[in-house]
């Protein structure tokens, strides 16, 4: 099957209504901290079906949904999800996130041949849109039976947590909460790792280039990018710790750094960065060798066969101040010394990461005139220790304070804790089982869920995690599938009304 688009071809696949939302979801731009219109297009979408919508101080929607005939004494149960989306593109994508709809593609996953759905060089937004879009089928169908629902529909998720962080007990009704932001079909979630962003400042006198030089511009492309917390373990290679290696490899008292940018986003591993330096123009020569080198090396150590690093002549014109050599190495040391990827393993649940750092972004701008250059660099640290992420704040702390940096922390977040003996649990896996006669995995997950926030605010909160299989979240290569989205809708029908009759 072809790629093409799919809008029309999306609207015929079952289950037919959580489609139908799905699309009106990605033809609204939400991105974080704008969600202003696709908070106008679900309160749309409620009120189209008879549903009041309540909206809280910072923006988060609370939808109320009353039982179905019945079941209208159940206790409440809530379905979570969040309202934005991660905007990450391929570099020759035209797309805006703040204008631009979100262009569907049906396919067919390259290696299982199962049909997906996934967008044209952007991220999906299938996390959590595809998740928004069955709560609201699941309060839209009379043949869905439940008691009554309260949706909640959070802002802000993907940068700071933001809707969560502004919940309290009095926010909603509800003592049972199913979160439906998890990404595999076959688990059910019942604790998260906690995180932390620390950022980095270094500010610098930029001196013009003198004598004889050249500039060449490094660029590191070709990676797969993805969730810093749910694809952390896979090795995946780090753009920015890529090109810091090559650079490195050239011999940093041979050239003078004019630029450095890399990643997009806190949360996603970054995928492309490239560097301008300045040098004898012999050091064209070396930096490629050094390229082919690391390239080689990269491809080992991460399996991503598309790994590039591509090395080419600029024009002197172009850059108009460098950085001294002391400065250079001083910025290159602490993109070398920060640490990425797994840091420790869970002591006590099987495979699962209890601590990790992703060197999320780095940018180099120019200031006073062109006079000064600052470069800032953003880490997210996750652990489901908070000794342990402590001490990772304090390593990342002590490398800036090191190197002169101006340290920031900020946007922390709680994990959250597994409770094994919660009663919606219990009722989950009975109908998993049920259903598709197996067990379901019962685990924790490295990526942060807002349900640690949400108990921390809320108080006591009975909460699971649940949802289709997503690959790829967080990248261009977002993909969901379409058969786990039925299994899924499945699912929850069914919980839902295991939980009406309680």
């Amino acid at each position: 099957m072809s790629s093409k688009d799919a809008v029309g071809d999306i609207g015929a696949l079952e289950p037919t209504l959580v489609w139908k939302f799905f699309s009106r979801i990605s033809s609204v731009p939400h991105p974080s901290k704008k969600e202003e219109k696709i908070c106008r297009e679900v309160r749309a979408m409620a009120e189209e079906i008879g549903l009041p919508v309540r909206e809280d101080g910072v923006g988060n929607l609370i939808i109320e949904v009353p039982g179905s005939p019945g079941c209208e004494n159940a206790p409440v149960t809530v379905l979570q999800g969040h309202l934005d989306m991660v905007c990450e593109k391929n570099a020759d994508c035209t797309h805006d996130f703040d204008r631009d709809p979100i262009r569907l593609i049906l396919d067919r996953d390259k290696t299982s041949g199962e049909q997906i759905v996934r967008a044209d060089g952007t991220t999906l937004g299938a996390d959590n849109g595809v998740g928004l879009a069955m709560a609201l089928a699941a309060a839209s169908l009379p043949e869905v039976t439940h008691g009554p629902l309260e949706l909640l529909c959070t802002i802000d998720e993907e940068t700071g947590m933001t809707g969560a962080n502004a919940l309290t007990p009095d926010s909603f009704r509800g003592r049972r909460l199913l979160n439906l932001d998890s990404e595999e079909d076959d688990a059910l979630y019942i604790g998260c790792a906690g995180g932390c962003d620390t950022a980095l400042a270094l500010s610098f006198e930029l001196q013009p280039p003198e004598g004889k030089v050249a500039a060449f511009r490094v660029k590191v492309s070709g990676l797969r990018g993805g969730h810093s917390g749910g694809d952390i373990h896979e090795n995946r290679g780090n753009a920015i710790k890529l090109l810091t290696r090559t650079l490195l490899r050239s011999g940093a008292v041979a050239f003078r750094l004019a630029s450095i940018q890399g990643g997009q986003l806190r949360n996603a591993i970054p995928r492309e960065a490239e560097a301008t330096v300045v040098g004898s123009p012999e050091l064209l020569d070396t930096l490629q060798m050094a390229a082919e080198a690391v390239v080689g090396e990269g491809v080992q150590e991460s399996g991503e066969p598309d790994l590039a690093i591509d090395v080419e002549k600029v024009a002197s014109g172009e850059v108009t101040g460098i950085l001294s050599e002391e400065a250079t190495r001083r910025v290159l040391g602490v993109l070398a010394a920060l640490p990425h990827g797994v840091i420790g393993m869970h002591t006590k649940m099987e495979n699962l990461v209890e601590t990790s750092n992703n060197v999320a972004t780095v940018k180099s701008s120019a200031g006073d005139g062109g006079r000064t250059m600052t470069v800032e660099i953003a880490n997210l640290s996750r652990s489901s220790s908070a000794s342990r992420q402590r001490e990772v704040m304090d390593q990342l702390e002590s490398i800036g304070r090191l190197s002169g940096a101006t340290v920031h922390t900020g946007d922390p977040y709680p994990g959250w804790e597994p409770n094994p003996d919660s009663p919606t649990l219990a009722t989950c896996i009975r109908v998993y089982r049920e259903l598709f006669g197996e067990e379901p995995r019962v685990a924790a997950i490295h990526a942060g869920l807002e349900c640690g926030i949400i108990g921390e605010r809320v108080g006591d909160v009975d909460m699971v995690s649940l949802g289709p299989t997503i690959q790829g979240a967080h990248s261009p290569d977002e993909r969901v599938y379409v058969a786990a989205v039925q299994k899924s809708w499945k699912f929850l029908q069914t919980i839902l009304g295991e939980l009406s009759k309680s």
